[in-house]
């Protein structure tokens, strides 16, 4: 699959994603403001029930009090007494002018019921029943007038805790919340005018209740030249109870997510594995190259082999065997290192440590280098400064290591100036040993310092191969480092030159 055509898949597979969360985030949104204001207006029923219900009970203490008046001044009297204990009775039901209906039973003896039956004076006793009713009713609206004259007048003076005490209203609010179906807990409390609690809930708190959690409503609203007192509701749990309507969502939203961060993960391994492709097709030209010369030096030499003439003369065999010689070395160089590095990816290494003078190697390799680096008309200089150097290694790695960036630095020398090379050891502190390979060659980039150490990465020099490599050098080098208990970095600026760190654990013994 082509690289642009990763990317329209990648654009066009994030835009749907991304409309798809914004699709659910708005619901959400819209369910959770829906769900709140329906939330909002069952509590501001609710607390607008409990008002009024406190009102009707202001009225019912004051219609109370005076029916209790009433009855102790002035008590109304059967309309028959009866001296002698009852023999029985007639009942009659009725309805005065006013629409009332009442129902009128006569006691007495059997003769004067009888009489009662037979017609006798019933009409006149029905009427004077219709007139007592009809002066009850009279004198009940005056009473009635005169509650309401006394609720006007006398009720705003009577305390806030006794016309509206706290169990009263948490009762009542707890009742119209739960006809609402809104069974959420709350807390309130009781403030005047000017803001002062007058009384609270236990667990009321002033800090918790913000402004979008608190519901105020006005208590006894009606009284006259009076100023009111407010009931004040907040609810604990209300981000909860939104939430839990919306709640169905987040399984959704979930999804969604997890199908966005599996189609990065996806995008990043397609891309991940084209650039592993195009650095195998580079590995495969690389190692095409490697494996061509020296076959073709062998091959040369072979035919020349065939020459008779250059087999009577012992100093063309000996050039010729020469060259067979380091050819194959060179080949089974580049064959091994191939597949030291798939080693190294299926299990760990298998190293033979052993306490070794990273001095003293070092210096070896300098002298042994020394010639290589002469033959470009460089300069090699090895300042071994350490004074503890003993390292716990394998040494033949560890001299690889050291060979593969002096190699590199000859590799990446600078046309423009002679090359020079320095290898110094010093002490980082009693525990670690550092190991610096420095040069002046054409340095490496920024954006390639961060994949040097890749394998089969090769810092691309277009369709030249005059640089020749399977970009294995340094992941193996890093690779050793990493087995050996150390660590290594680069610093580099282009065209002023490189220097490899590597710090190393000096060995306990």
């Amino acid at each position: 699959m082509k690289k642009y055509t990763i990317w329209i898949l990648a654009v066009l597979m994030a835009m749907i994603f991304v409309g798809l969360l914004c699709i659910q985030i708005v619901y959400m949104r819209n369910m959770a403001k829906i769900r709140y204001e329906q939330f909002a207006q069952g509590v501001r029923q609710s607390l607008v029930a409990v008002s009024l219900r406190l009102e009707q009970d202001e009225a019912r203490h004051y219609l109370q009090d005076d029916v209790r008046q009433v009855e102790t001044s002035a008590l109304v009297s059967q309309y028959i007494d009866d001296p002698q204990p009852s023999l029985g009775g007639i009942k009659y039901s009725f309805t005065t002018s006013t629409g009332l209906e009442a129902d009128l039973t006569i006691k007495g003896n059997a003769n004067e019921i009888s009489k009662l039956q037979t017609g006798g004076n019933i009409g006149a006793h029905y009427r004077t029943v219709q007139d007592r009713y009809r002066n009850r009713y009279l004198y009940q609206r005056d009473l009635l007038d005169d509650v309401i004259l006394k609720i006007l007048s006398k009720a705003s003076s009577r305390p806030i805790t006794e016309r509206a005490d706290s169990s009263r209203v948490r009762r009542y609010l707890r009742q119209e919340l739960d006809t609402l179906g809104l069974k959420v807990p709350f807390e309130f409390a009781v403030a005047n005018y000017a803001g002062t609690i007058l009384y609270k809930s236990p667990q009321y708190h002033t800090d918790a209740a913000d402004h979008d959690n608190m519901f105020v409503q006005a208590l006894f609203p009606n009284d006259a030249g009076s100023p009111n007192n407010y009931l004040k509701v907040y609810f604990p749990t209300k981000s909860d109870y939104i939430f839990s309507s919306v709640s169905f969502l987040v399984p959704a939203f979930a999804f969604t997510l997890i199908l966005l961060v599996v189609f990065v993960y996806t995008i990043i391994m397609a891309f991940r594995q084209k650039k592993l492709s195009e650095m195998k097709n580079d590995f495969i030209n690389n190692m095409t190259h490697e494996f061509k010369t020296p076959i073709s030096s062998i091959s040369l030499a072979a035919q020349m082999l065939n020459d008779p003439s250059v087999r009577k003369s012992p100093t063309m065999l000996q050039q010729i065997s020469s060259v067979i010689n380091d050819e194959t070395k060179r080949l089974r160089f580049q064959v091994e290192k191939v597949l030291q590095m798939s080693m190294f990816d299926r299990q760990k290494a298998t190293l033979r440590i052993e306490d070794v003078d990273a001095n003293a190697a070092i210096f070896n390799i300098v002298n042994t280098f020394k010639l290589k680096v002469e033959k470009y008309g460089g300069t090699i200089a090895a300042n071994l400064d350490a004074m503890d150097a003993i390292v716990n290694v394998d040494e033949m790695h560890f001299t690889n290591v050291i060979f593969n960036l002096l190699d590199n630095a000859v590799k990446y020398r600078s046309e423009d100036r002679p090359l020079k090379l320095e290898v110094t050891s010093r002490d980082l502190d009693e525990d670690r040993l550092e190991i610096t390979v420095a040069d002046n060659g054409i340095g490496i980039r920024r954006d390639d310092l961060k994949k040097i150490f890749e394998k089969f990465y090769r810092v691309s020099t277009g369709n030249r191969h005059d640089v020749k490599g399977f970009g294995l050098g340094l992941a193996y080098v890093q690779k050793m480092i990493r087995e050996l208990g150390g660590s290594i970095s680069v610093e580099s600026e282009l065209n002023i030159g490189t220097k490899f760190i590597i710090i190393l654990p000096l060995s306990k013994n």
